[in-house]
């Protein structure tokens, strides 16, 4: 059996990555194609745990270095207990947010630079690389409204909107890093727009590893 394909969805928060993981699962079950949905910080039972730590609003004294040190933490166990063997039974792995997301918010916005950040979780990753990466794109001002809206700010959107702009540029340097596996779509669109976009690329990665 060949490897399954492995998809993430990356973006600030209130870009709509939980959203369009979503429909992308659902039209990934409609087909009849094997996948898992899943997400970070979270996958696992214990990355569930790890995550209730990282996004607590009481844990607002996290050192930076502990922060990327938790999440890795729980990506080694997400990779070992959930993606890697999904993968090696051939099917789609989806999963909201990876390591990307540790290059952006602590490689970046905390600060620790990219070389840190890629060593420590070089050890959690295993080898298992995302083979797309699906980056919204939104403003960081729109992405803070929306945030607002909704009314509720774990630890890390209580930093605010400061936050989101240096995370939104560690992002987009991030994709210039990565180009041969990251594609940008533009989370201003309306939903089912933003959803069009995204099949136009996954069906040729779909067919390409004759998964329909």
């Amino acid at each position: 059996m060949s490897r399954g394909l492995f998809i993430t969805i990356e973006g600030i928060d209130g870009s709509g990555k939980s959203t369009h993981a979503s429909m992308l699962a659902d039209y990934l079950n409609e087909r009849g194609i094997p996948s898992v949905l899943t997400r970070e910080p979270g996958g696992t039972r214990i990355g569930e745990q790890v995550r209730s730590i990282l996004l607590d609003n009481v844990n607002s004294d996290m050192a930076a270095m502990t922060e990327v040190l938790l999440y890795a933490a729980s990506r080694a166990q997400h990779v070992a207990q959930v993606i890697k063997p999904a993968l090696e039974q051939g099917k789609v792995v989806l999963c909201d947010r990876f390591v990307d997301s540790s290059l952006a918010y602590q490689g970046y916005a905390r600060g620790l630079g990219l070389d840190t950040v890629k060593t420590i979780n070089e050890h959690a990753l295993g080898g298992v690389w995302p083979d797309i990466t699906l980056l919204l794109d939104i403003s960081p001002e729109i992405a803070w409204k929306r945030i607002l809206k909704d009314g509720f700010k774990d630890r890390l959107e209580s930093e605010g909107l400061e936050l989101l702009k240096v995370v939104y540029e560690g992002y987009r340097n991030i994709a210039r890093l990565y180009s041969d596996r990251f594609y940008i779509i533009s989370a201003a669109d309306g939903v089912n727009d933003i959803h069009k976009k995204i099949l136009s690329i996954i069906e040729p990665k779909l067919k390409k590893y004759r998964l329909i």
